[in-house]
């Protein structure tokens, strides 16, 4: 499926998501730059935040403001048992500042004249961007490749090039900063490099097409990749401290050498068609440095290349005229005319997705940790990872084993409830989340991952009904109307009515228009009580079997109990917001039997569930 974004007559010449993944920035030929975004969260259903023009500007390369947040998993405490040890937030600026020191949202572009341009997302509805222009050098001119990356001060480091092997790859180091409403922006050049100062290199190569930093929040390291007609070379340049000779009556007087900062050609790799595309690992998650990742290069004979970062040694191979299953030949799918037009990987690092110049994509598995499959403990730090930064965990699913993913859980499980009760509770709904996705992974799993999906929806429905109550006095109150209906329930009583007897029912009380718009989550919450009482005569029969089940999950059940409760009070005050039932008999009360049946299941002396009361249960069935 495909959805709609724009429709526009210049060429489209950059794209970039945000960190988040709901904000698109779209760039073309022409110098229009459009920011969208969501609507109300739906993929299909896109907003024009806004949108500006750099007139007779091409614009080649954009990047999104970085939001300050960056964190890291510490090697040397990789395995400790808390969360908190585990992984660090690291010291990173965010690339704009507001009132207060808060990240700002926007973006950085480059056009082919030289022009960085920024343009900055702001809470005015009247002009909801503003936009500024600065020239990258003290002199335009032409660039044909670009990249850019954050620094930790929160400026960013453009590389360019202009196309040919002669010219240096010029560097330049960006400041955006916002002042009364508006942007400015401030460029100073940093040491530059001559590929010839490199490896020796053919004559025939003469066209530098591809710049990319190695890590997006590491200005280091810069891949560089220049073509041939028959061939081409990727090489690695690093940013160094070096030590310079100094006349001695220049010399200060401490001993310490003069030092400066200057690009040192690393490695390279010789390829033996042209490079079309490149990509790097954006995110490092462990703090060593220099940080793991890859160099994957993509060739015009079809081929994609793998290669370490530190000498760009080869670690696997694959192409687009490979056999896809090993029953059929490779004469197959052999497609001279097709190479890959564009590559990019994944934030955890697990996937590759390739997209060939006739719009076909392709997706690779890709192995973080250098073995030859993906491990279980890296898998678990990886889901963890994830779970604390808020990251999609999806690449991850797509390199897993159905073999290790019970016992995945199990020790994603055993993990989380190590936590301090705080931290349980602040990242319980994305736990809840990352154990839904594996088991909706397992054929037999479908079960549990329903059950983990209802207790989200308990989580949410609880915490949304509980907001709206207030306590008629503050002062008089230890407890607020939530805590005082928690305590009531985890007291041995049946009947609905009687917990009544002890709340205060003005603490209870919300406007009647506020009740009816509630009418479809009190209908499925007496919908899931259904449900789950039906569920009891079928689970008496089946075998006992392993992960999270909702019937025997008794702080969940009492959570729907006290919505019982809350929906019973409300039902008095407008009666039309209560749940619709099917009765066989009209003076049948089924919250009372709802509420009365979920008593029996949680009772606290031990009893079990073959000793409910079976007439309660037939009673049951004809509601």
């Amino acid at each position: 499926m495909f959805f709609r974004v724009l429709s526009s007559k210049h060429s489209i010449t950059a794209l970039e998501w945000d960190l988040p993944g709901d904000k698109l920035v779209v760039a073309d030929s022409a110098g229009n730059v459009q920011l969208w975004m969501f609507k109300d969260h739906v993929l299909n259903d896109w907003m024009l935040i806004g949108c500006t023009c750099f007139v007779g500007e091409h614009i080649l390369g954009a990047a999104w403001f970085h939001n300050g947040k960056k964190t890291g998993l510490v090697a040397e405490k990789k395995d400790s048992i808390h969360y908190s040890e585990k992984f660090n937030h690291l010291p990173f600026a965010p690339s704009v500042r507001q009132f207060g020191g808060r990240a700002a949202e926007g973006v950085l572009v480059v056009s082919t004249t030289g022009m960085v341009g920024a343009v900055m997302i702001t809470k005015d509805f009247q002009n909801p961007i503003c936009s500024s222009t600065e020239s990258l050098g003290s002199t335009r001119h032409r660039i044909t490749s670009v990249d850019l990356c954050y620094g930790k001060n929160g400026h960013f480091l453009v590389a360019v090039s202009s196309g040919s092997i002669c010219l240096p790859v010029r560097c330049y180091r960006v400041l955006v900063r916002k002042t009364d409403e508006k942007c400015t922006i401030t460029s100073q050049a940093l040491p530059s490099f001559f590929l010839q100062d490199g490896a020796p290199k053919d004559n025939t190569c003469t066209n530098v097409t591809h710049l990319k930093f190695v890590v997006r929040e590491d200005a280091d390291s810069l891949v560089v990749a220049a073509n041939s007609e028959n061939g081409g070379f990727v090489e690695v340049w690093e940013l160094r401290e070096k030590s310079q000779p100094v006349h001695k009556l220049f010399q200060p007087k401490s001993l310490e050498p003069f030092k400066t900062v200057v690009w040192q050609h690393q490695s390279q790799y010789r390829c033996q068609s042209p490079v079309t595309a490149i990509t790097t690992t954006k995110l490092p998650i462990v703090t060593t440095l220099p940080p793991p990742s890859y160099v994957i290069v993509a060739l015009a004979d079809s081929s994609i290349h793998c290669l370490n970062r530190d000498c760009l040694k080869e670690v696997s191979y694959s192409s687009l005229n490979m056999a896809w299953r090993q029953d059929e030949p490779s004469n197959k799918y052999f497609k001279s005319s097709i190479s890959l037009a564009h590559m990019d990987i994944s934030w955890l690092g697990c996937v590759l997705l390739a997209c060939d110049t006739y719009g076909s994509l392709y997706l690779y598995k890709l192995l973080p940790d250098g073995g030859p499959s993906l491990t279980l403990g890296y898998a678990c730090t990886l889901l963890e990872y994830c779970l604390v930064t808020g990251l999609d965990w999806l690449d991850v699913l797509l390199c897993l084993r159905a073999s290790m993913i019970e016992t995945l859980c199990e020790r994603l499980d055993a993990s989380y409830t190590r936590q301090t009760q705080p931290i349980q509770q602040y990242l319980y709904v994305q736990f809840l989340c990352i154990k839904t996705s594996l088991y909706r992974m397992l054929v037999s799993g479908q079960n549990r991952a329903a059950d983990l999906s209802s207790l989200l929806m308990i989580h949410s429905v609880a915490t949304a009904f509980k907001s709206l109550l207030r306590p008629s006095d503050l002062i008089s109150h230890d407890k607020g109307p939530a805590e005082s209906l928690a305590a009531v329930i985890t007291e041995p009583i049946s009947d609905v009515d009687k917990v009544l007897l002890h709340l205060d029912p003005k603490e209870f009380t919300v406007e009647p228009s506020t009740l009816q718009s509630l009418q479809q989550l009190i209908q499925w919450v007496a919908d899931l009580a259904l449900n789950l009482l039906a569920r009891l005569p079928e689970q008496r029969m089946q075998m006992k079997s392993g992960g999270y089940e909702l019937l025997k999950d008794h702080k969940a059940l009492n959570t729907v109990r006290e919505l019982l409760v809350i929906i019973r009070i409300w039902g008095l005050l407008r009666p039309s917001c209560l749940p619709v039932f099917l009765r066989s008999a009209d003076n049948l009360d089924v919250l009372a039997l709802l509420f009365r049946l979920l008593s029996k299941l949680v009772q606290p002396n031990g009893e079990t569930q073959q000793q409910i009361d079976d007439s309660l249960i037939g009673k049951f069935s004809f509601v």
